[in-house]
């Protein structure tokens, strides 16, 4: 039997903030590594302390916004027809870009990429998916869509946070599944909360550390902005996702074994810089209407 975790998913950031740590004397707890994973556990290990928001939020320090908020530029669609379509419709809404199928329920998806190529960087966004859609964070994409891929796979049996191969090999290093619970029927049916399930053939092998489905429900926000960080280091990259400030993943790899894993072709493939994108993804699951938002982009190269 899976083991199943639930939270409503109804915690605000100042209540996290403040509900993950207390004042200690007064005393701040900051990181002045950049690293709000780091922040966590200093103020944990210190019995206590406010934690450095910047920390949490990914900081601002060396970055550099790569989303003006009023134009796409300095972004382009997947110049030619790759696997999810030729290339999704894509709009800047009251300061967001927004991500949808073209025409909704089509199946014609694609990416949005930066025209500038990273290496090793960090990276500060704010996200929120409607329930049901499939998209995702890529790293050191191509125009045809390959890259390593934080999921934003927001649906029942999908995952947030986790490391997986697209286009690259399909290796998934996600030890645990989403599902939704709802209230209502037909037009009438709304997520209000989620669940986790251990992932069938998850293999501990795959990653330097993750976070339980337990710590995943309750930093998620449901229906709400979750704010995403990642840095990603190393020719075969080291590459560390938080969401709301709590580490989800640190994947290796260098050293992570999988199934579908190789990482010298990996590495061939991809090189070792490549854009930063955002996903529609193709095919009919994906609900009419649905829509990816992200906002609050910036990157710092390390």
């Amino acid at each position: 039997m899976m083991k199943m975790n639930t939270w409503t998913g109804k915690t605000s950031r100042r209540a996290f903030l403040h509900g993950s740590s207390a004042l200690a004397g007064g005393m701040l707890i900051g990181c002045d590594r950049g690293d709000p994973g780091a922040a966590v556990k200093d103020a944990a290990d210190a019995g206590g302390g406010e934690l450095c928001t910047d920390c949490v939020a990914g900081g601002s320090q060396g970055f550099t916004q790569i989303f003006d908020g009023k134009t796409l530029e300095g972004w382009h669609v997947n110049p030619e027809k790759i696997g999810h379509g030729t290339g999704g419709n894509w709009q800047v809404e009251d300061g967001v870009i927004t991500g949808e199928q073209d025409p909704p329920g089509s199946g014609n998806g694609g990416i949005l990429l930066t025209d500038e190529l990273y290496g090793d960087f960090e990276l500060s966004l704010d996200i929120k998916p409607d329930w049901g859609v499939c998209s995702g964070l890529f790293l050191r994409a191509n125009d045809k869509g390959q890259c390593w891929q934080m999921m934003v796979d927001y649906h029942d049996k999908g995952n947030v946070g986790h490391i997986y191969g697209e286009g690259s090999g399909a290796f998934s290093a996600r030890p645990y599944d989403i599902n939704g619970v709802y209230e209502g029927e037909g037009e009438n049916k709304k997520l209000v909360s989620l669940v986790t399930a251990d992932k069938e053939g998850y293999e501990d092998s795959s990653v330097v550390s993750t976070c339980s489905g337990a710590d995943f429900l309750k930093t998620w926000k449901v229906n709400d902005w979750n704010t995403v960080k990642v840095r990603c280091v190393g020719d075969y990259p080291k590459i560390t996702t938080w969401i709301n400030g709590v580490q989800i993943i640190e994947f290796d790899g260098a050293t992570a074994k999988m199934a579908k894993y190789d990482k010298d072709k990996v590495k061939d493939l991809l090189g070792v810089k490549g854009a930063i994108a955002v996903q529609v993804h193709g095919g009919k699951t994906w609900p009419v209407g649905g829509k990816c938002r992200w906002k609050n982009i910036s990157v710092k190269t390390l």
